[in-house]
């Protein structure tokens, strides 16, 4: 188990990790699913290298938890076939990894604000 910590000792995010953290929001994912959902979000190419290591490095920080299936998962969501095979890794947004995505939220819209000021002023 990763050490305790604040959301905020993580901050800044690597905007790949928030995007991570924002499609997790929405609900439990397969690596597949992810990456799909990332290149659609994104327009950029997603190497599943790249998604896993990551989806490793977040686990260890305790950002998401790793299961044979989507919490809650239905029969159809079991039985959801990626490519003719049935996905084994899903991944879920753990408390921790809400926090730090909303912190980095937080963060994000600051420095937006400050962007906006400095606008209207200049």
């Amino acid at each position: 188990m990763p050490p305790r910590r604040a959301p905020h000792d993580l901050l800044p995010l690597k905007p790949f990790v928030f995007q991570l953290l924002v499609v997790l929001a929405g609900g439990d994912r397969h690596g597949w699913g992810l990456l799909r959902e990332l290149e659609q979000r994104t327009g950029a190419r997603v190497l599943p290298g790249q998604l896993y290591r990551h989806l490793e490095a977040m686990l260890a920080d305790g950002l998401v938890e790793e299961h044979d299936q989507p919490r809650g998962a239905t029969r159809e969501t079991r039985d959801e076939r990626v490519g003719g095979a049935q996905p084994r890794r899903f991944f879920h947004l753990t408390d921790f990894g809400r926090r730090v995505a909303d912190a980095e939220a937080q963060r994000l819209d600051v420095l937006m604000s400050e962007l906006r000021l400095s606008k209207s002023r200049g």
